[in-house]
């Protein structure tokens, strides 16, 4: 018997040793990491991530995603298949398993995380699988460029990221099993010509933050690229972020924050903004005005009275140089020379609590000729949804980060200004210690 309890006891302290052992391990890893690239062969700049999809031939496929930080949920180009095995996938074509219309997440995304557009029509189960037993589930998505609803079929997917320590890629891999739906070619026929989905980046209980665990945190980092050459970059998780040639400087030291607000029926990111700012000279926003992000907006767009009196403000402080005929969707341009730096004011953004978000000169103003550049900021019209909406020209070479567990959104103005930019991250691979 004393033999019998000695060895309980053995056993019990080599358990809790080795939960010891795995409580106290700290991964290598702090975020997971992806390009992010700028396309300009659409109907206006967007970008778009690359994630890892399937596994054959002994290396991982990639695809192109467009960012949308709106979209409840993830919809690519892909077909379903209820028995994948070897060869049963068309060549160069991505196969996912089906959701039956009987899961439960088929009534939660439709009735709940279910893109919210008058134009979408009711959805059925009428589609079933060749020699599968149970109907799909259908379920509407709305193409964030052309607005034009379309319906897509949920699916269990694969996505996969390279590990991230802040300073490298690592060549670790951690991975992720979302709902998201497989759409028909044709319903990206208006997205640039490598960009296969839309990853949904969102707030929704469906985007890709959802299905990333412990240890990563749920926080989004964007930094987007200002050329089509070099990509940008995504994180998801805690950071640090460190940025070539400043090695040394954690580029979340430099951000700023302020509220991340909610909004109904929306799952994308909004923020208080009390005033804009030009030369000192303060223009207030309405206490109920709410400012709203897009990673589809090219421009930021200002509701009428808003983006009037920013016209006529920026105008008094641009004195001297000449003018030119607006350009659409443009209404202030200036005439330009190659051989002569265009000096503007910057533009802040001062948030409800006080900080402030400054729009320099290279996220302002959009060259649209080589002698014409305009102010890029739009009219959005006297009855616009949100009085401001944040396009991604003021995002290009901004680091920006989305944290959902302390909902707060952090921004670290121009990183131009601090010698590097967004394309400075350096995706080279290395070991995990």
């Amino acid at each position: 018997m004393f033999l019998l309890i000695q060895l309980v006891l053995t056993v019990l302290v080599f358990i809790s040793q080795e939960h010891k052992a795995i409580s106290a391990y700290v991964p290598p890893y702090t975020s997971v990491v992806a390009p992010v690239n700028k396309h300009t062969d659409a109907a206006m700049p967007l970008y778009s991530v690359q994630i890892m999809t399937s596994y054959t031939n002994m290396q991982y496929n990639r695809a192109n995603f467009l960012i949308d930080i709106d979209a409840p949920f993830i919809w690519h180009d892909c077909i379903l298949q209820w028995n994948i095995h070897p060869g049963s996938c068309p060549n160069n074509t991505l196969c996912t398993y089906p959701v039956s219309c009987e899961e439960y997440q088929c009534t939660d995304v439709r009735t709940t995380y279910s893109y919210k557009n008058p134009s979408c029509p009711p959805v059925t189960n009428s589609s079933t699988l060749p020699g599968w037993g149970y109907c799909t589930c259908p379920v509407n998505v709305v193409n964030p460029i052309t607005r034009l609803c379309d319906q897509a079929l949920l699916n269990y997917d694969d996505f996969t990221m390279n590990t991230c320590d802040g300073r490298n890629a690592l060549n670790g891999y951690y991975g992720a099993n979302p709902n998201a739906a497989c759409a028909n070619s044709s319903s990206f026929g208006s997205f640039p010509s490598s960009v296969t989905g839309v990853m949904a980046f969102s707030s929704s209980p469906y985007s890709l933050l959802a299905y990333l665990y412990q240890p990563l945190k749920k926080s989004l980092a964007l930094c987007f690229p200002s050329t089509t050459s070099t990509p940008g970059v995504v994180f998801v998780g805690s950071g640090p972020y460190y940025f070539l040639p400043q090695s040394n400087v954690d580029i979340k030291s430099l951000l700023s924050y302020t509220p991340l607000l909610k909004h109904p029926d929306s799952f994308g990111y909004f923020i208080g903004v009390n005033s804009i700012v030009i030369k000192q000279r303060s223009i207030e926003i309405p206490m109920n005005a709410i400012t709203k992000l897009s990673t589809i907006e090219p421009y930021t767009t200002l509701r009428s009275d808003i983006y009037n009196r920013v016209i006529w403000l920026f105008s008094i402080y641009a004195v001297g140089i000449p003018r030119a005929r607006p350009v659409a969707p443009f209404g202030l341009c200036f005439r330009t020379f190659r051989q002569i730096v265009l000096k503007v004011p910057d533009i802040d953004l001062v948030m409800s609590n006080g900080n402030k978000w400054t729009i320099s000169t290279a996220n302002s103003m959009k060259q649209v000729t080589k002698d014409v550049a305009c102010l890029a900021f739009i009219d959005g019209g006297v009855t616009t949804e949100h009085a401001i909406v944040i396009g991604t020209l003021q995002f290009e070479d901004n680091f920006l980060e989305f944290d959902l567990e302390n909902m707060t959104f952090g921004f670290s103005n121009s990183l131009l200004r601090r010698q590097t930019s967004c394309a400075n991250f350096n995706f080279t691979l290395t070991n995990s210690p």
